[in-house]
């Protein structure tokens, strides 16, 4: 077992894991976040997405130990019941939400996308969900809910 310390939706976590733990078993059965979804296991999906030191990621290729020191956000840190964050109320209003397997990964790769250029082209958009499979093919609904973000007309 070795020691871990690492933020977590901006709380401290310290933990004591197996060398061999993954990221998105450790946010998943250690700390109970379940928008992390294991998919491929092979980090071709996105299912796993989670934002670690201002960089998407795959949790499912990422050791618990290599994130000792990180920052991560998972999708239970960015909104609420009461107040969702604005990219979770656009997919919602723009039927981007279909089996809802895809969504963690799409909306936390929009928001890293965002934080770095708020108004991306259609076509920096498409890029920066390119790592993350939609089951349903509902992309052009996904983009157009990330655009209206971008665009001022949805949220803050």
């Amino acid at each position: 077992m070795v020691p871990i310390t690492l933020q977590v939706n901006g709380q401290e976590v310290k933990a004591e894991i197996a060398i061999h733990e993954r990221l998105l078993d450790f946010l998943r059965n250690e700390l109970k976040l379940l928008g992390a979804k294991e998919g491929c296991g092979h980090g071709e999906c996105g299912t796993c997405t989670v934002i670690m030191d201002g960089q998407v990621v795959n949790s499912c290729l990422i050791l618990a130990v290599q994130a000792h020191g990180a920052n991560i956000t998972t999708i239970e840190g960015l909104g609420n019941t009461e107040e969702l964050h604005p990219l979770q109320e656009s997919f919602i209003e723009h039927g981007a939400v279909q089996c809802g397997y895809c969504t963690p990964g799409m909306i936390l790769s929009a928001k890293n996308l965002l934080d770095k250029n708020p108004h991306p082209t259609r076509k920096e958009i498409q890029r920066s969900i390119s790592g993350n499979l939609c089951r349903c093919t509902g992309y052009q609904k996904i983009v157009e809910a990330i655009e209206a973000v971008a665009e001022g007309r949805k949220g803050r």
